[in-house]
Formats: C-alpha cells, sequence, structure tokens
C-alpha cells in the first residue's frame, strides 16, 4: 500500500502541521521509501528467532552489589559543615515552608 500525497496531507494536519508542496512530495517519497523497507522486512522468516530488545547484547555498568562495612558514624558526622551534637545529625537549611 502506498501513500498518496493527500494522505500525508491528512497526517499533516491532524499533527497541526503545514506542509508545503515540497514538503509534501518529498515527505510522500520519504514514507513509501520506509513502508517498502517495512514490507521487506515481513518477508523475512523469523521461525525460531527469540525476540530482542535490543540489537546487540546489552550488559549493565553497574557495580555488583556487595554489602561492605559503611565508615563509623562519628566520622561521617565529624565531616559535616554544622552539627546537632544533642541529635546527632546535620544541620541543613529549611527547604520547605511551615
Amino acid at each position: 500500500m502506498a501513500l498518496t500525497p493527500e494522505d500525508v496531507r491528512s497526517v499533516g494536519s491532524l499533527a497541526r502541521l503545514a506542509l508545503t508542496d515540497n514538503e509534501t512530495e518529498r515527505f510522500t517519497h520519504h514514507l513509501n521509501g520506509l513502508l517498502e523497507q517495512f514490507a521487506r522486512l515481513q518477508e523475512l522468516d523469523t521461525e525460531g528467532v527469540p525476540p530482542t530488545s535490543h540489537a546487540v547484547p546489552v550488559a549493565a555498568a553497574l557495580r555488583e552489589d556487595l554489602v561492605r562495612p559503611s565508615l563509623p558514624r562519628e566520622a561521617v558526622i565529624a565531616m559535616g559543615p554544622q552539627v546537632d551534637e544533642d541529635l546527632g545529625g546535620f544541620i541543613v537549611p529549611q527547604v520547605l515552608g511551615e
């Protein structure tokens, strides 16, 4: 099924695009080329080919999540610019109204 310039104008109108005659002709040609390539892909025998989400294998670039000892609380609190000694936590500026 080939698209006509009227089809392209109709879709352009739905997308709220004001296409010139030159653009309509160019897009008609490009879209029909894409549809031809999709039709060729439909002819491929994909029986037994597992579905994939990527063209190449993708591995997470994250490190393994391992349980490790953390810094001592006192060492972390000592790094803060303002510390509440009684609560043992950082003092930060208020960001929400009361």
